[in-house]
């Protein structure tokens, strides 16, 4: 016969055990899904990279980006990188940037620079479900402030530089890394260094995690971009004056009618359609991604001399290609008068021009000053910082398509020319040629989140991206590999 006491503890021991069940058939499915998956080393590395930038609220201007420039120092430090060759350098503690180098063998070749950049812009929690600045990892994607753009390019530069330490690898050339500290305002970290230690980033070219990209068709591979030029921002302020007067008694000259009067004229306008260099190869290799139909279209604006009726097709299909193929000009800012009961003795409207990277400044002042006439006059209103396109060179374009081959299979690798800026545009007007590629895979047609709410990036693109990025400078780095 068994004890009492022994039955009561079989009983209680069953009664646990069924509770501890229960709590754990109750806990939510997606909880248990948002568990990491186990990663090779590596990509656990490169995580716990990403996650710790992510973490850190490096805002534009803020002291937060001289923190994520500590942490990556402290990183490359830790792998055994001399302190000599890790440098936190800036003109402000907020526009502290990282310069650190990898030392290659004295083959007597310029370095290679590697870009990224430390800021993001501002994320509010209320719009948030979840802290923008603490990485959430959900359904397959990276969460968080900055993780498109541009932390998982500052955490697949740094893991590669720890890993290529690990490996003992000698380059035959230096590789310098540069994370900036406002690439999302005035790049004036990155003006600074090349005027203050343009020797330290002095390089034959660069490669910039911050643009280019890969595209997918429902997880298909579609296209793998490389950014080797972006178009010229410029500002243009276009006024109407008058003498003015009283309200009560109107005229029928009255600058805010002769504005208006001119910017509608404006707006039916457009400047010609031309292609560059690169523009021209961007037709000819994305055709290979579209319908038959689109692919004629662009097959036929790629060639020499162009189809003007196709192009014309073309820009008027999607505003994207109406912008590679020409300068685009817009009015974004409105101004006028001085009180609700005096006529109006100014009014002017900023036009935003995104120029081809050979357009000369005067010339496209010169277009909007004949389209809108005697209406108003138009001046330049800041300066014009040119963006001369980098040339399609044979050695990077030639390990990018072999990776994408291997990698991406099906993947047409596709010279672009970005219509916006990144920090890619000061290494140009310093000499330094620079190629865009992030090789991060998003589907072509969900819009990019980068800058907005719930910003992200999948598990797989950003891992796939590093592993990229690993091959790819070694393979750049190589011995083998000559222009």
């Amino acid at each position: 016969m068994l004890c009492p006491s022994r039955c009561a503890a079989t009983r209680w021991i069953l009664a646990i055990s069924g509770m501890l069940l229960t709590i754990m058939l109750m806990r939510p499915v997606e909880s248990l899904a948002a568990q990491p998956a186990p990663l090779p080393a590596d990509q656990q590395e490169a995580r716990v990279i990403l996650r710790q930038l992510v973490n850190i609220n490096s805002t534009t201007g803020t002291p937060g980006v001289r923190r994520a420039a500590q942490a990556m120092a402290a990183r490359l430090l830790a792998a055994g990188y001399p302190a000599v060759d890790v440098q936190l350098l800036g003109p402000r503690p907020e526009l502290t940037s990282l310069v650190a180098r990898l030392r290659g063998r004295a083959s007597g070749k310029k370095p290679m620079l590697l870009m990224a950049h430390l800021d993001v812009v501002a994320a509010n929690r209320s719009d948030w479900p979840t802290d923008p600045f603490t990485m959430v990892e959900k359904d397959g994607w990276y969460y968080g402030r900055g993780a498109e753009d541009n932390k998982a390019g500052v955490a697949a530069i740094v893991a590669n530089m720890v890993r290529w330490k690990r490996e003992k690898f000698v380059p035959d050339r230096d590789i310098v890394v540069v994370l900036t500290a406002d690439e999302e305002t005035t790049s004036g970290s990155m003006m600074w260094l090349l005027t203050n230690h343009r020797a330290k980033l002095d390089a034959e070219y660069a490669l910039n995690t911050d643009a280019g990209g890969g595209a997918l068709d429902k997880g298909t591979p579609v296209s793998n971009s490389v950014q080797a030029a972006e178009k010229v921002f410029a500002n243009f302020k276009v006024e109407s004056t008058n003498l003015g007067g009283h309200s009560s008694v109107p005229r029928k000259d009255n600058a805010i009618y002769d504005l208006s009067a001119a910017l509608v004229t404006f707006g039916a306008s457009e400047f010609p359609i031309r292609l560059t260099e690169v523009s021209r190869a961007y037709f000819q290799q994305s055709a290979a991604t579209q319908t038959p139909e689109v692919a004629a279209l662009m097959r036929a604006v790629a060639a020499q001399p162009m189809s003007a009726a196709a192009a014309q097709s073309l820009a008027a299909t999607n505003p994207y290609w109406n912008s590679v193929m020409r300068t685009t000009c817009v009015a974004t800012l409105l101004t006028g008068g001085h009180a609700d009961n005096a006529l109006p003795q100014r009014a002017s409207a900023n036009i935003n021009c995104r120029m081809l990277p050979d357009e000369v400044p005067d010339s496209v002042q010169a277009t909007i000053q004949r389209v809108v006439g005697s209406l108003a006059k138009v001046t330049a209103d800041g300066p014009i910082t040119p963006s001369p396109a980098s040339p399609l060179r044979a050695d990077v374009m030639g390990v990018v398509e072999r990776l994408t081959k291997e990698r991406f299979p099906g993947a047409v690798v596709v010279p672009e020319m970005s219509t916006g800026a990144t920090d890619g545009l000061f290494t140009r007007n310093a000499g330094i040629p620079t190629y865009g590629i992030s090789a991060i895979f998003f589907e072509q047609l969900e819009p990019s989140r980068a800058h907005g709410q719930d910003e992200r990036v999948g598990v797989k693109a950003f891992h796939d991206s590093v592993e990229f990025w690993y091959r790819m400078v070694k393979q750049l780095a190589s011995p083998a590999i000559t222009p």
